[in-house]
């Protein structure tokens, strides 16, 4: 399991509606060289939905379908149904400290493919999260 935390400025509705829109993924959260390509996404995540993107870097693109589950205020999961992990969980919790303060939180659960392609693709993917993680928090600071 991996885990990361952040604090932002911002009331917990204003947090979780921020991270509720598919298209804050592309644009506003996903730091360069990523490139995020939207198939299909909906507007506001709800319970039940499908994100069905691809994740690139220069010419390599990475098609990922993500499952979304116990969407709340609080928080919502996504669960690969394909991708580059035999197992990826994430668990996006929203947790507020004070009216004008709210502790971001997400829990990773995954496991690697067997394959050797793959399992290097994933351990790639997986180094690379603290940095993700960390332009996330700074964009989201800095939007909200």
């Amino acid at each position: 399991m991996n885990y990361h935390r952040f604090l932002v400025h911002a009331p917990l509705a204003r947090v979780s509606e921020f991270h509720s829109k598919a298209a804050s993924m592309p644009p506003v959260i996903t730091p360069p060289p990523l490139s995020v390509r939207l198939h299909h996404a909906p507007d506001v995540l709800r319970e039940g939905n499908v994100m069905d993107f691809s994740l690139g870097v220069g010419p390599i693109s990475i098609r990922w379908v993500a499952h979304i589950e116990r969407v709340s205020s609080a928080g919502f999961t996504d669960r690969q149904i394909l991708g580059p992990f035999a197992e990826w969980v994430r668990r996006h919790r929203f947790n507020a400290l004070d009216n004008q303060i709210t502790e971001v939180v997400d829990d990773i659960t995954l496991q690697p493919r067997s394959h050797p392609l793959w399992w290097l693709v994933g351990m790639g993917m997986w180094a690379s999260q603290p940095l993700l993680f960390a332009y996330r928090a700074s964009r989201t600071r800095s939007t909200l």
